[in-house]
């Protein structure tokens, strides 16, 4: 691509934007949930808006990073807010459940469009330096999308109506849109040619990677993970994911160049990012749980409990970014992923007796090692590879950082469960009084309700006394559920470090302009 006419204010803008509103949307329709289940009496299938939205989402990652390579990124950047504000507006009229979640499939595939895209815009219109200057500062914007998404949704509900927090991505999605129209608007292409779109990959790639989603969803809910329908679910996936990986091999225009895992800056930090993803996403999304149904925090405050690691996050991203200028990226990933380690650690040994200020604290620790982390993964990336293939480089990294944090959630879920019916079977295998142990066998049985009625004592309609005891020991059990939980996603973590540490020594060149001077009196004596 051609980036000598390109305004890049303007187009930064644009992608600020962009980006800004369809980061933020993932964490403001979990604060308006309770509100919108409320009204549109769909408790029992609630997760799919979100699932719905991740299913779409990651699946069209990596087709639209390749097809962005082949065609230009601007067309598509602007057909993703077109389908992001569509899905928007559809959400915001939904009458039914059922409905929105059928419109947040369409706004995920709009937001699955924008994420990488603008990731690999940034890639076009900078140097190998610039971009770690903006690709951390694009990381702390993320992060602050995190923090004022959750206060942003809980305005618009309480202040308007739940329907806002959909709306309100209208009018910034078009702003986004017409800068990169303006902006971009003598992008030139330098891949010329007809291109041969690899319709086989795309026919088997999305279906295998559905049939896994779907079955990461439901498996342990909706049926045994050894039954029938995991079977077909997930060796299904197998069997697509084979026949896709040789369609691949054979393809002019691989959706996922096969080829690309040679180069081991790309395996390495695709593989990282996968693990990062896999402990990270599951563990960190029981927290504000923690902070509400163990410590206390009332349900007000539950949804702004991450945001000191955000913060802490955001802070990291930013000045990750300059510290790459000097370090190598192995030195820069395996220190961020020690720290993170050591927030993990910290975080595992939270229990009854921990304070507020102690979560925050080792908040804080964990938020600062994945700022260090997540910004240097996409810039090690995209500076490994010419810019006629950042389109797809760059939504192969977005891609497996989702599907380790898609995974992660289910896996460390399960865990979750798992340790919860354990731990509640254990005491009331000691549990002397009849009566007793017959209820706490009731309740292991329930790991689902448990963390209601930590927050809703009331719904347990025994004598004083006897709640205390239920409500203290379902605490202790929880705690250390808790605990299990993130010593598990500690696991993947210490893989994680020893991928770091094998990712080589590669760096940030910041000698373009003299090699520059060098060659052309060179190429004049020629």
């Amino acid at each position: 691509m051609n980036t000598e006419r390109i305004n890049r204010n303007v187009v930064l803008t644009g992608l600020i934007i962009g980006m800004f509103f369809s980061a933020m949307e993932q964490t403001v329709v979990g604060t308006a949930m309770p509100t919108i289940i409320g009204e549109l009496h769909g408790f029992s299938i609630f997760a799919w808006v979100t699932t719905a939205y991740l299913i779409t989402s990651t699946t069209v990652v990596p087709i639209i990073g390749k097809l962005s390579d082949m065609y230009g990124r601007r067309k598509f950047y602007l057909l993703g807010v077109i389908i992001f504000v569509i899905g928007s507006g559809l959400c915001a009229t939904a009458q039914t459940m059922e409905q929105l979640i059928w419109y947040r499939g369409i706004q995920g595939i709009g937001g699955g469009m924008l994420m990488p895209l603008s990731q690999t815009i940034v890639g076009d219109i900078f140097t190998a330096e610039q971009r770690a200057k903006w690709q951390g500062v694009f990381g702390g914007i993320f992060g602050l999308s995190s923090v004022i998404g959750p206060l942003i949704g809980g305005a618009l509900v309480d202040a308007i109506s739940w329907h806002w927090i959909f709306l309100i991505n209208v009018p910034f999605g078009l702003l986004s849109g017409i800068l990169i129209f303006i902006g971009m608007k003598h992008e030139i292409i330098a891949k010329k040619g007809n291109a041969n779109i690899d319709y086989l990959g795309i026919i088997t790639f999305v279906p295998a990677l559905v049939l896994l989603l779907l079955g990461l969803t439901n498996a342990g809910k909706n049926f045994d993970w050894v039954s029938i329908p995991s079977f077909l679910y997930f060796g299904g996936a197998i069997v697509l994911t084979l026949i896709f990986g040789w369609i691949e091999t054979k393809a002019k225009e691989p959706i996922i160049d096969i080829r690309l895992f040679k180069n081991r800056v790309f395996s390495t930090m695709n593989g990282l990012g996968f693990l990062l993803g896999l402990g990270m996403f599951g563990a960190i999304s029981f927290v504000p749980m923690f902070m509400q149904g163990i410590l206390g925090v009332s349900p007000t405050q539950a949804g702004s409990t991450m945001t000191p690691m955000m913060i802490s996050m955001i802070f990291a991203s930013i000045i990750g970014g300059r510290i790459l200028l000097k370090l190598r990226y192995r030195t820069v990933l395996t220190v961020g992923m020690l720290i993170t380690a050591f927030g993990f650690y910290l975080m595992s040994t939270m229990g009854l007796d921990s304070s507020k200020l102690t979560a925050y604290i080792y908040m804080i620790i964990m938020g600062f090692g994945m700022g260090l982390v997540m910004p240097t993964l996409m810039i090690a990336v995209q500076n490994a590879f010419p810019k006629h293939q950042l389109g797809a480089v760059t939504s192969a990294s977005t891609f497996f950082r989702s599907i380790g944090g898609t995974i992660g959630i289910t896996v460390l879920n399960t865990v979750m469960n798992e340790t919860l019916q354990s731990k509640m079977e254990t005491i009331a295998h000691h549990q002397a009084n009849p009566m007793m142990k017959k209820l706490f066998s009731a309740l292991a049985e329930k790991t689902d309700s448990l963390f209601s009625l930590l927050i809703h004592p009331e719904a347990l309609k025994l004598p004083e006394t006897v709640k205390a005891t239920v409500i203290t020991s379902i605490q202790k059990a929880w705690s250390e559920s808790f605990t299990t939980v993130f010593l598990t996603g500690l696991i993947f973590l210490g893989i994680g470090i020893i991928v770091a540490l094998c990712v080589g020594s590669g760096k940030i060149e910041r000698d373009e302009p003299k090699k520059a001077a060098k060659a052309k009196p060179e190429a004049a004596t020629e």
